[in-house]
C-alpha cells in the first residue's frame, strides 16, 4: 500500500494490543480514548450495524500507525462517537505522516468509501496538518469545522503559583469560597480508586451527577450507564480512575470522576447536591482535584469537552477540537 510499510486489516482490538499501547506513547495525540481497552468496550456497547474497517502499518521494529475505523454502508468514521469520546484520531509514529495518509486514501479507494467523517480532532492533530492536502491532491473534497472546545491548563509547580495565574476576580472568589467551606465543621473530601470500592460507589456518583443537572440526567441512558460501568471497572483495574467525594453533614454532597493518564488529570464528569449550592461544593471539589494534581506533579489538567463557566473560573483556557469530512465530489 505504501513503500516500505506493510498494511494489515485491523480485525480486533486484541491482535496488536501490546504494540498498540507502545505506539500510543509515541503519538502527539496520546489520550486514554485511543487505548484499545476503551475502544473495545465502546465497540461492544455501541457498534450497532457498523463493521470494523481499520488497518495498521508495520515497520521492521513494529506497528507504526493505526487507523481504528468503523464502516457503515459507504461511509467510514473513527471507532467511537462524540457522546463518549472527547478526543479521537489516528495513531501515527512521528515521521511517517505522509506515508500513512497516502495509505489511508488508498484504503478508502480500495474499500469504495464515499465519505470519511473524523470528529473530535484536537487542534495540534497531525491529521489536521497532513490529511487535507493529501486528500485534495487525490481529488477528494475536505471540510473542516470547529466542533467544540476542551478547556484546560498547564499546571505550575505549586498551588500559590496556580492562584497567582488566575484573574484577580477568580482568585478572590476561589479563596473566599474555600474559606467559607473550611469554616464548616466536619467537612472532608476523599478519593476512592480500587476496583471493588469503585463498583460499590458508582451508584452514589451517578445519583449526584443526575441530581446536579437535568441534561446530565437525560444523557445517562441505560445504555450509556452500562457502558460507563464497564469503563469504570476496566480503568480502575488499570489504576487510572480517581473517584472523589466531598462530604458535609455526614453525607456526600459533591463528586468528581477523573482519569490520570500520561501526565494529565482529565475531569471526566462531576455532580453535586443542589441543596448545598450555597457552598459551591461542585466547583470546590473540582478545585481540590486540581490542587492534588499539582501536588502530584501532573503537567496538565483537562476539563474536557464543553464551555461550562466553572472551567474558566478555575483557569481553563480553550483548545479547539475539529470535525473533518473527506468525501468524493
Amino acid at each position: 500500500m505504501t513503500q516500505g510499510l506493510d498494511a494489515t486489516p485491523l480485525n480486533s482490538f486484541e491482535e496488536i494490543r501490546s504494540e498498540w499501547l507502545d505506539l500510543l506513547e509515541e503519538c502527539p495525540v496520546n489520550t486514554f480514548y485511543l487505548m484499545p481497552q476503551w475502544q473495545e468496550i465502546w465497540w461492544e456497547a455501541f457498534r450497532d450495524s457498523r463493521e470494523m474497517a481499520g488497518f495498521y502499518l508495520k515497520q521492521s521494529d513494529g506497528v507504526a500507525a493505526i487507523a481504528s475505523l468503523a464502516r457503515q454502508g459507504d461511509e467510514m468514521s473513527f471507532v467511537g462517537n462524540t457522546e463518549t469520546f472527547d478526543y479521537n484520531d489516528f495513531m501515527i509514529r512521528p515521521g511517517i505522516e505522509g506515508d500513512f495518509f497516502s495509505a489511508l486514501m488508498g484504503w478508502l479507494g480500495q474499500e469504495d468509501i464515499r465519505a470519511l467523517e473524523l470528529p473530535s480532532l484536537i487542534e495540534n492533530s497531525p491529521t489536521l496538518e497532513f490529511l487535507p492536502g493529501v486528500a485534495r491532491q487525490q481529488g477528494y473534497s475536505v471540510e473542516v469545522i470547529e466542533e467544540d472546545v476542551t478547556p484546560g491548563l498547564e499546571l505550575p509547580d505549586n498551588w500559590d503559583q496556580y492562584l497567582a495565574g488566575l484573574t484577580k476576580k477568580n482568585r478572590h472568589e476561589l479563596r473566599r469560597k474555600l474559606r467559607r467551606l473550611e469554616g464548616v465543621e466536619g467537612w472532608r473530601w476523599y478519593c476512592v480508586q480500587d476496583p471493588e470500592t469503585i463498583d460499590a460507589r458508582l451508584d452514589d456518583f451517578l445519583a449526584l451527577m443526575r441530581q446536579s443537572d437535568p441534561e446530565k440526567d437525560a444523557y445517562m441512558t441505560s445504555e450509556r450507564e452500562a457502558f460507563f460501568r464497564r469503563i469504570a471497572r476496566r480503568t480502575s483495574e488499570l489504576d487510572m480512575l480517581r473517584l472523589f467525594f466531598l462530604e458535609m453533614d455526614g453525607q456526600d454532597v459533591a463528586t468528581s470522576l477523573c482519569f490520570d493518564y500520561n501526565g494529565t488529570r482529565f475531569l471526566y464528569n462531576s455532580g453535586y447536591n443542589p441543596e448545598y449550592g450555597y457552598y459551591s461544593v461542585g466547583l470546590l471539589l473540582n478545585a481540590l482535584c486540581l490542587r492534588e494534581a499539582i501536588e502530584q506533579g501532573k503537567a496538565y489538567f483537562d476539563f474536557l469537552r464543553g464551555p461550562e463557566p466553572y472551567k474558566y473560573h478555575l483557569g481553563g483556557l480553550n483548545r479547539t477540537i475539529y470535525r473533518m469530512v473527506v468525501s468524493k465530489p
